[in-house]
């Protein structure tokens, strides 16, 4: 009888070590060496995961995996998608990752000002889109970073760039400061690409946006230099002074040859310049030119603006520009 008490004792603690042997397999510091991306394909089974887990090094034993997943894991299914596994990720925590298809997020960023050619550019550049996409039509892009995932479609996040958009400008335009010189969205979108392109300084971003809307009030001509390089490159830098022969262009963008605002948006503007323009700082100023600090100074006559460029035409010979 006691040989047999000591026999139990001993299976009984046998037993306790395999278990928690068997545990700290399945929920302790995982064999991964280092982060890795891994992707499930369409249709992907546990076994034939399980293989490819173990020939990464994420898990010790493509059999055990199976075997505890079945003991310990959800009976839901693993999900397709890309995903990344932190160093040493535990089995059990590697199985959940894949059973709760919280794949690995990717972000395509377009600045504020940037043109929608750039955005197209952007879009095409990143290998891991499918699809192909023509440049939204202007101004139509909210500015932002947006989430994809690896084989997303590129027009279907263009679709959600321009969403935000139209989503964010409606909300804006219904809170909008009484007598503008804007009188509809599409107007504001326009004055705003100007804003965005014109501001030097966050901070004088309203002042600017007051300007060209006393401009516009007034009847005079905006003159901005960004509307006569939107014709030449669609939006993209110039990379050269502009030529005296490309100020007097006659054409749907260059407010130098025209009063009023150009046919349509020269660069997709971002929130901020939006708002500007929804609600513009409360100035008479009508000019303005460059400090020499990257902002601006402002003037409500011609006279002051004058004097002004007296002085940026001084800075410049002083250093050298």
């Amino acid at each position: 009888m006691r040989r047999l008490g000591c026999f139990g004792l001993i299976l009984v603690l046998a037993l306790a070590v395999g278990a928690f042997l068997v545990l700290q397999e399945w929920g302790g510091r995982g064999p991964l060496a280092a982060s890795t991306r891994f992707e499930v394909s369409d249709g992907a089974t546990l076994a034939g995961t399980a293989q490819r887990l173990e020939r990464i090094g994420a898990v010790h034993s493509a059999d055990r995996f199976k075997i505890y997943a079945r003991l310990f894991g959800a009976r839901t299914r693993i999900k397709a998608g890309e995903y990344r596994f932190p160093a040493h990720l535990s089995e059990a925590d590697i199985l959940k990752l894949l059973q709760g298809g919280k794949t690995l997020q990717r972000f395509v960023t377009v600045p504020e000002g940037w043109p929608s050619i750039l955005v197209k550019e952007r879009l095409d550049a990143m290998a891991e889109l499918k699809g192909s996409v023509e440049a939204p039509r202007e101004g139509s892009v909210l500015p932002d970073s947006y989430s994809f995932e690896r084989g997303d479609d590129r027009a279907t996040i263009v679709k959600r760039m321009q969403d935000a958009m139209t989503n964010y400008l409606a909300a804006a335009w219904a809170k909008r400061k009484p007598g503008l010189a804007v009188r509809t969205p599409e107007e504001a979108l326009v004055l705003a690409s100007i804003v965005e392109k014109e501001t030097g300084k966050p901070s004088e971003r309203r002042t600017v946006a007051a300007v060209y809307s006393n401009r516009l009030k007034q009847g005079m001509m905006l003159q901005a230099d960004p509307t006569i390089i939107y014709p030449i490159t669609k939006g993209k830098p110039l990379g050269r002074r502009i030529l005296l022969s490309e100020v007097h262009a006659v054409n749907d963008y260059n407010t130098y040859a025209m009063t009023g605002l150009p046919k349509g948006p020269i660069c997709n503007p971002g929130r901020a310049s939006i708002d500007a323009v929804l609600d513009p700082a409360d100035s008479r100023a009508l000019y303005f030119v460059a400090d020499g600090s990257g902002g601006h100074v402002f003037a409500d006559t011609l006279d002051q603006h004058n004097l002004n460029v007296a002085k940026w035409r001084a800075y410049r010979a002083a250093h050298g520009i």
